[in-house]
């Protein structure tokens, strides 16, 4: 499989510098071999591993802040969380995955890439609601924008961001989530685009910034939380 990955485009030296380098190039060994092998990676992305998918999951690194903790949620092949801790030692990164080999593969990875500032956790955003807290929560066609606030926002501090990456239907997306928004007491929610040059086109990101949930929504989340223990 690893015969079909194209050489790296020129941009990619420019993205992925210093040791960043050698662990893309191993990432992208490990995605066209393990990662097609146990499904997490169709074969015909193999030819697009630089462009659709290293380069376009490293260029969010534009929107994180430094030295943060950062959440990717549904995290699956490690795209984009793995590629962003790759070029961004300075922030820790938790890899949040609830299927089995799913997280195998992401130890491996981590272990193999000898990347010391992740983590992989298995289990759903929904359990690590109120345990754990995140500077910036990341995630990469998981699920609709009004779906991925219910599990990103729980995780995020005061003040945190969620940054979901998009296509074409980001702006529609953010539209329709407008009620959620605002029940969520969020700070602001937008539509900005990262990669310029490095990219094409641009990787279109929803960004949220948390803010503290009116005390109404807050009273129904935590019954519906002991409604659910209860059962």
């Amino acid at each position: 499989m690893s015969d079909q990955i194209p050489e790296p485009p020129e941009v990619a030296r420019e993205v992925f510098t210093g040791d960043a380098w050698a662990r893309a190039e191993a990432f992208a060994e490990l995605l066209a071999g393990p990662g097609v092998v146990r499904g997490l990676l169709g074969p015909r992305e193999v030819p697009r591993i630089w462009d659709r998918h290293l380069l376009n999951c490293a260029v969010i690194a534009e929107a994180v802040p430094a030295d943060v903790r950062l959440v990717d949620i549904g995290s699956g092949a490690g795209l984009p969380g793995l590629v962003l801790a790759i070029v961004r030692p300075d922030i820790t990164v938790t890899l949040l995955e609830p299927l089995l080999r799913r997280t195998v593969f992401l130890e491996e990875c981590v272990e193999s890439l000898k990347l010391d500032n992740v983590e992989v956790l298995r289990g759903r955003a929904e359990e690590f609601a109120g345990r754990r807290e995140f500077d910036v929560a990341s995630a990469r066609a998981v699920a609709p924008l009004d779906r991925l606030l219910k599990w990103s926002l729980p995780l995020l501090r005061e003040g945190g961001e969620l940054l979901a990456m998009k296509g074409e239907r980001a702006a529609e997306e953010l539209a329709d989530a407008e009620p959620q928004l605002r029940a969520s007491g969020v700070q602001t929610a937008e539509l900005t685009s990262v990669g310029h040059g490095k990219v094409e086109p641009p990787a279109t990101l929803i960004r949220v910034v948390a803010g503290r949930a009116p005390e109404g929504a807050r009273k129904a989340s935590r019954r519906k939380d002991r409604a659910s223990r209860g059962r």
